[in-house]
């Protein structure tokens, strides 16, 4: 089963997916910067300000909309 995006992202449009762009993965808009890598680095104690220096064209804007897109996505995911 593939799961698919929700429809009710609200203003996540910082958030894209296209086919062409790392095989679809999820992305903040304008980069290649894959939600998943944003994810993973606050899961290792970076900080917002640490991100944006590591990655300056991502905004602060750009991380909430990566944690907000993986909370909607998650929110009524199943267990494998």
């Amino acid at each position: 089963m593939t799961l698919q995006p929700p429809d009710n992202l609200g203003d996540q449009n910082r958030i894209i997916t296209n086919p062409d762009i790392l095989r679809g993965k999820p992305v903040a808009r304008g980069t290649r910067i894959p939600v998943t890598l944003i994810l993973n680095l606050i899961a290792n104690d970076y900080t917002f300000e640490r991100i944006v220096r590591a990655y300056p064209i991502l905004t602060d804007e750009d991380i909430r909309a990566a944690v907000s897109y993986a909370q909607i996505f998650l929110k009524d995911a199943r267990p494998l």
